[in-house]
């Protein structure tokens, strides 16, 4: 192990440390004596009927836990979004599991709640997973109504869910541990199953306040939506339950019981231990992104040993595209390189940008991997195309837009892990957010914007400056400096992993020891779904 390994080593697991804490403290949802009062009710919180609910020794890849993140302070945060969720196991199916945080503004949703709880439905729908609601939730959050209720992405999106993913043969199971008010009332009822547990959960368009207020009736909780009141009266609900826990039970039954699914067909086989040990991975990138390294280490550590099929090796080295295996699954692999190569002239840094021959290998490579069936992996670590007269004349913006049409056209299932920088139009290419990955994750140091922060805050710096002296106002070196400082603290603040996380950019920050293991839980959950839509790119310059 040379110095730069331990260092880039070092700053990984500190950085991975930080996002730790904050996980940590996301972890409690409204604090310790929010979850006393849940304890005083005997309710679990949200976290707990998870962890109930899910297979022992199985994993639980936890979606959105960074939602709103440093989002709402003037209403005193919403940690999670008011929402646990992830793909974990159920009596040994793969299920989409979505669970009220009561311990956040009593589970109200704020309109990071309703992208997060679409999200959600988005996985299920595109992966054919069952999908779990577990219900303790006040409905919407009052005063910014305006921003989750009227929309077509706002919460009134969720119901319709709820009814195509019943027209898609999706199972919906409700468990109703707690309130289910006005509106949201629809999602269990909308769900095929809906179990409620006695004295806790309640299921009703209006509570006993506004009944009050509305036409004069006194009516509390229970008569008006409780367990009892459903099963026994309206017929609404299906099973009651004195207890979560022997609700929660039910529910495992329910789910032992499913048909098995089809899947896609995905080649497994069994898996072999990767050729670097895990734990190298840390020692591979700087947790700044600022030294070059070979992105083959990055693959070795995460593919199965000796899988990996490199595909025009020697052509178009600012991105490595290859067929490997991860975990058994059948993959391919598109990465972008950051080593430095000896050329004629040289020296030269591949510094995660695109050139012209890349763009043509990757939208090759892709096609490829979708006229045979092959799930694809981006690991992303681009800072965009090349740029100037010699790349603008070779027609970089015709070979981009070809790579951008293959990844956009896609119908194999995609998951992207940004490992590092993701800049401009490089993010695109690579499969971002924009490209409807089937998952997406992020290492901690991972910064994702229009631009490297040196060349953005100095832009910005040029146009405010620019327009301060058409003003007449006179602007010394001092006051650039602290114009440009200001900037650019509040520009890198806006790269970094966790403002992407809290607003659901990318659905997870991840330990990079876990890349594996979350590649590989990814494709399993992709290869429920059969369908697949015939590959088309279109048209596009050649």
């Amino acid at each position: 192990m040379d110095i730069q390994f331990n260092k880039n080593e070092d700053e990984q697991k500190l950085a991975w440390g930080t996002v730790k804490k904050q996980l940590e403290k996301i972890y409690e949802g409204g604090g310790k004596k929010a979850i006393e009062k849940q304890k005083e009710k005997n309710k679990l919180v949200a976290r707990e009927r998870i962890a109930y609910l899910c297979d022992d020794g199985k994993p639980f890849i936890e979606i959105g836990a960074f939602a709103g993140f440093g989002m709402y302070e003037e209403y005193g945060g919403c940690p999670a979004g008011g929402t646990v969720s992830g793909i974990g196991y159920v009596s040994g199916r793969q299920c989409v599991i979505v669970a009220n945080d009561q311990t956040v503004k009593a589970g109200a949703w704020f309109p990071i709640t309703g992208k997060k709880n679409l999200r959600m439905q988005e996985i299920a729908m595109e992966n054919h997973l069952p999908v779990i609601y577990i219900v303790d939730s006040a409905g919407v959050f009052l005063p910014m109504q305006d921003e989750i209720f009227p929309d077509k992405e706002h919460f009134g999106r969720i119901f319709r869910n709820n009814a195509k993913m019943s027209a898609m043969g999706i199972t919906q199971i409700a468990a109703v541990t707690g309130a289910c008010v006005a509106g949201g009332a629809y999602l269990p009822i909308m769900s095929d199953e809906t179990l409620m547990v006695e004295g806790a959960g309640s299921i009703f368009l209006a509570g006993p306040y506004l009944v009050k207020a509305a036409i004069g009736e006194d009516a509390d909780a229970e008569t008006l939506g409780g367990a009892a009141t459903h099963n026994e009266l309206s017929g609404i609900a299906d099973y009651k339950f004195k207890t979560e826990e022997e609700c929660l039970d039910r529910v495992k039954r329910i789910i032992s019981k499913l048909g098995k699914p089809k899947t896609a067909g995905f080649d497994r086989i069994e898996a072999i231990a990767p050729s670097k040990k895990t734990s190298d991975i840390y020692g591979i990138i700087a947790a700044d992104n600022s030294k070059p390294y070979n992105v083959l280490d990055i693959i070795n550590s995460i593919a199965d040993g000796e899988s990996f099929d490199e595909f025009k090796q020697d052509y178009g080295k600012t991105i490595v595209c290859g067929y490997a295996r991860i975990d058994g699954w059948a993959v391919g692999i598109v990465a972008n390189q950051r080593i430095i190569v000896k050329s004629k002239k040289g020296e030269m840094q591949l510094g995660g940008v695109i050139y012209n021959d890349s763009a043509d290998k990757a939208a090759r490579f892709i096609m490829n991997c979708n006229q045979k069936k092959i799930p694809l992996v981006f690991l992303q670590d681009v800072t965009g195309f090349m740029v100037g007269s010699r790349s603008e004349h070779s027609g970089i913006i015709k070979d981009g837009a070809k790579l951008v049409n293959a990844v956009a056209n896609s119908v194999v299932p995609k998951i992207t892990i940004i490992t590092g920088n993701s800049y401009g139009a490089g993010n695109y290419a690579m499969c971002g957010k924009a490209y409807d990955p089937r998952f997406i994750y992020a290492w901690p140091g991972a910064k994702i914007a229009v631009m490297g922060g040196e060349q953005a805050a100095k832009t910005m710096l040029q146009i405010q400056v620019a327009g301060m002296k058409a003003k007449g106002q006179q602007v010394t070196a001092e006051e650039e400096k602290i114009i440009l400082d200001t900037i650019t603290a509040k520009y890198l603040a806006q790269t970094k992993a966790q403002y992407a996380a809290s607003r659901l950019w990318i659905d997870a920050i991840i330990d990079p020891a876990d890349t594996r293991k979350v590649i590989s839980e990814g494709i399993a959950a992709a290869d429920h779904n059969p369908d697949f839509a015939e590959f088309k790119v279109g048209v596009f310059q050649v």
